[in-house]
């Protein structure tokens, strides 16, 4: 009798298995029609992959801890990501392309679009999302993403092996998102120069290239304790606000350039940087790692004035820095980096300036 109740046991298992498998293979089927561009779970995404006709290619890989790595080599931007994700999750077909014009869009698509790849961890057996087993990274979507359409309200896009393009939009957005959908790797380049919280930090220096006397050091003890010392002489100050210091290494939470330079020639970037630094920034952390930025006033374009209506020589909104850590020449605003500007003064006297630039 026993024998026999496992053969029933064993045969109602493998009937089991056969049915999920069965299931699984159709949902699989149904998710890869022509017009289906969206992803219904963004959060299970591994891998996207892009690439356009002129062969620049991008690789967005999600990492263990939810951020994301860009080509093995770069921190993926932390805006554009989560972008791109919600692009996925909410995208919907407008209307297929018609007749009329099918030919010419997809002609289009030939010479210009780029081509996406999602990958996703799924499950070889997957019973109405409750028993899940054998989980395993697929691609789960191919298409490729044109143009705008006329009227910029939707964007063509056209499914692996299909040979009907449609118009595809995010209902209650008014715009295309083909922008969205960029092979070129500086465009998904993480801006980020210093992301350190307070109890991370180790010790802060700004050195001031015009001003020595007002560059300083700041050592965090145990975050309620810190010295602040100048730079001129190493001599460390008894009197500051703690509380000053405090708000000053709470500012590294999260600073960012504003743009990339590095297509400025050669000649000119080293022009600049042979030149002593306006400021330099270094930031130790209490892993060991050490980020230093330099920071150079830039010439003011021709006709540019002050707030007083006079002509001016420097830009009164950016300066060219080089961010050490990555070897890149960017553009900063003074916007960003007023608050850490701050010169020793600003830590004991009430009265003093916040920047030490003016």
């Amino acid at each position: 009798m026993k024998k026999y109740r496992l053969t029933i046991i064993f045969t109602i298992l493998l009937t089991l298995l056969a049915v999920a498998l069965l299931l699984t293979s159709r949902n699989g089927t149904m998710r890869q029609q022509e017009n289906d561009f969206a992803v219904n779970d963004t959060s299970n995404i591994t891998k996207i992959f892009l690439a356009d006709k002129n062969n620049h290619t991008v690789k967005l890989q999600r990492l263990d801890e939810g951020s994301w790595k860009l080509n093995d080599k770069y921190a993926a931007s932390s805006d554009l990501v989560p972008i791109l994700l919600k692009t996925l999750l909410t995208i919907d077909v407008k209307a297929p392309v018609v007749k009329a014009a099918r030919n010419n869009i997809i002609r289009a698509l030939a010479v210009k679009s780029v081509k996406i790849e999602v990958y996703q961890e799924v499950y070889r057996i997957n019973l109405f999302g409750r028993i899940k087993l054998f989980p395993h990274e697929k691609c789960t979507r191919t298409y490729y993403v044109g143009d705008a359409t006329m009227d910029n309200m939707g964007t063509f896009m056209l499914m692996e092996g299909s040979e009907e393009p449609y118009i595809v939009y995010i209902p209650g957005f008014r715009g295309f998102v083909a922008t969205r959908y960029t092979a070129m790797e500086i465009d998904w380049r993480d801006h980020t120069i210093f992301s350190s919280k307070l109890p991370d930090i180790k010790s802060v220096s700004l050195q001031f290239s015009e001003k020595p006397e007002y560059s300083f050091s700041i050592t965090n003890n145990n975050n309620r304790s810190f010295s602040l010392a100048s730079l001129t002489d190493s001599r460390p100050l008894v009197r500051f606000d703690t509380l000053k210091v405090i708000e000053y290494l709470g500012s590294f939470r999260r600073i960012n350039f504003e743009s990339f330079l590095n297509d400025i020639p050669k000649k000119e970037q080293d022009s600049i940087k042979s030149l002593p630094p306006t400021f330099l920034i270094t930031l130790n952390d209490k892993m060991g790692t050490q980020h230093i930025l330099k920071a150079w006033r830039r010439k003011a374009l021709q006709g540019e004035l002050d707030i007083e209506g006079k002509p001016t020589e420097w830009d009164r909104d950016r300066m060219y820095a080089l961010v050490e850590d990555t070897g890149d020449f960017v553009a900063i605003q003074y916007f960003v980096f007023d608050r850490l500007l701050a010169p020793i003064t600003w830590f004991t006297d009430a009265s003093a300036a916040r920047s030490g630039l003016n």
